[in-house]
């Protein structure tokens, strides 16, 4: 188990939050969660850069059938107002239905004293 500090609790609330709005298909909501040049990289395709691309890109995944996403912080390493964050991830469909599952890397930036994504990249665990 990871060494539970105020930053490793500080991004796991960003998480719930991050959970929290994607269920309700807030792609606004998650995209301001972002920095404002953020970046989500997903596998098979561009960077993703900026709130206004974030959002489109989330609101795509949305209607794509994905209706919330489960997120396990495993380690955060702190560095000041940057932190580094490793964890496993599950989208679900309706019902429930596992879609896909796999792992994470998130840059952190703290901003006016709150954590905000800067580089997300994911990576599906799912084996064709």
């Amino acid at each position: 188990m990871a060494q539970v500090n105020p930053t490793f609790e500080d991004i796991v609330n960003a998480n719930k939050q991050y959970s929290h709005n994607f269920s309700l298909g807030d792609a606004a909501g998650v995209a301001n969660l972002y920095t404002e040049n953020g970046q989500f990289l997903l596998p098979n395709s561009d960077f993703v850069t900026g709130r206004e691309a974030l959002q489109s890109t989330l609101q795509t995944l949305m209607d794509s059938g994905i209706k919330s996403v489960q997120l396990e912080t495993l380690e955060v390493e702190d560095y000041g107002d940057t932190a580094t964050e490793v964890g496993k991830y599950i989208l679900e469909g309706d019902g429930g239905t596992m879609l896909d599952n796999g792992k994470y890397v998130v840059i952190w930036k703290k901003e006016a004293g709150q954590w905000k994504l800067h580089r997300d990249i994911i990576n599906s665990s799912v084996v064709d």
